[in-house]
């Protein structure tokens, strides 16, 4: 079969190819284009040599991106973005100094919006998802974690997970789902007798259904202790499901460590995370993926991803899209990992990028512009990657391509 060409982009100012060699940086190319062929980076390059090897006249698209930037898509690789209902009231309350902690205790915060996602149909899940993942691609994410966690039994749990499979078909984002039954303790349920029923009753049906990739946990105060969580871990590893950790988000109690033991694709939030646990995490090949839109919605203290990237760890960035932090756009995520954690435009890029790829389980190449990746990019209207976050009051993206197909135009 004679090969695609898909795609030509022409003239770009700047061509992000992926991380520099130490990890730390990005690799750019001046004056470059990107050629796609069967869905597929073929070449990157002086834009020059792609003319000439790739005419732009004989690709079913031809973009011309000049006086723009082209960033590998986004991988947003922490979200909670299927669910129902509305916690603008709770954002006013914490104003006024209420805790999550204090809402959470008086039915609050993930308990309220499990009752609104239980009384919600498949059909309405999967519709508002496909909404935000609207927003998301317009923001040059083209890769999406969604998590579970708002059903807290069975029946909800599988619709949630339905919901994403579904949307996932229908969107050009691609969507990954996370089982996360260990989101909450359910009200008036005891929390041992709880992971009985993730362990025994719900992790079964969500094997069975074949959906989540991943089995998260929320190893933190006011939720699940470690050793609550790390059965709920070994369960999901048992049915074939890779393990992720909420840790060290309200308080340090060791769910860092925990991810370290079982091995855990990443370990997500770690603001109270130790020396120590960073280094239990690079020793093992754990990604930490830091979520700084969750400390500004809170008002609280940003992890630290300097010292993370100091250590030796791959940071990995995301929105944390959720009704608690309610941000679908991961160039203000970049913007924020840049001012709240005080990393380069180019190592909050690469958190955006490569880095949760690795966090979300893709395969290497996933997250860059190599010869080889699955052609998801975006064409930003900016002179270089740095205004990404710079430029941090309007949504910079053009053109977002996905699989080599143009699937968003602003």
């Amino acid at each position: 079969m004679t090969p695609t060409l898909d795609a030509v982009v022409h003239g770009a100012t700047e061509v992000v190819v992926g991380p520099s060699e130490d990890g730390r940086g990005a690799e750019t190319v001046a004056d470059a284009g990107v050629a796609v062929v069967d869905g597929r980076v073929a070449a990157v390059g002086p834009t020059d040599e792609i003319r000439r090897a790739y005419p732009p006249e004989n690709a079913r698209e031809a973009i011309d991106a000049r006086g723009r930037t082209v960033v590998p898509g986004f991988v947003d690789a922490h979200t909670h973005a299927c669910f129902a209902g509305d916690r603008a009231d709770e954002f006013e309350a914490k104003l006024r100094g209420t805790t999550y902690q204090e809402l959470l205790a008086g039915g609050g915060g993930i308990l309220r919006t499990v009752r609104a996602v239980r009384e919600t149909s498949v059909e309405r899940l999967t519709e508002n998802l496909l909404a935000h993942l609207d927003v998301m691609l317009a923001h040059g994410t083209t890769t999406v974690e969604v998590k579970s966690g708002y059903g807290l039994d069975t029946e909800t749990e599988l619709r949630m997970l339905e919901a994403m499979a579904a949307a996932d078909r229908r969107h050009a984002v691609d969507v990954v789902p996370t089982f996360m039954g260990a989101h909450a303790v359910p009200e008036d349920v005891d929390a041992d007798d709880y992971v009985d029923a993730v362990v025994s009753d719900q992790l079964p049906a969500v094997a069975d259904q074949g959906v989540a990739r991943f089995c998260d946990v929320f190893c933190d105060e006011g939720a699940f202790t470690p050793e609550q969580s790390r059965r709920v871990l070994e369960a999901g590893l048992d049915h074939g499901l890779t393990p992720k950790v909420h840790a060290e988000e309200l308080a340090h109690t060791g769910g860092a460590r925990l991810a370290a033991e079982v091995g855990a694709a990443s370990a997500d939030h770690l603001l109270n995370a130790t020396d120590d646990d960073v280094r239990a995490l690079v020793d093992r090949g754990v990604v930490p993926v830091v979520l700084p839109g969750t400390a500004f919605s809170l008002g609280a203290d940003y992890a630290d991803a300097r010292g993370m990237l100091d250590a030796g760890a791959p940071v990995a960035l995301a929105t944390d899209f959720n009704p608690n932090c309610f941000s679908r756009a991961m160039p203000f995520a970049v913007t924020l990992a840049c001012v709240g954690m005080r990393l380069t435009p180019a190592e909050a890029l690469v958190a955006a990028t490569a880095n949760a790829a690795a966090a979300t389980g893709l395969d290497a190449g996933h997250g860059t512009l190599e010869a080889g990746a699955p052609a998801d990019l975006a064409v930003v209207d900016a002179p270089s990657h740095v205004h990404l976050a710079y430029d941090f009051d309007v949504n910079r993206v053009r053109t977002v391509v996905k699989d080599g197909e143009v699937v968003h135009r602003a």
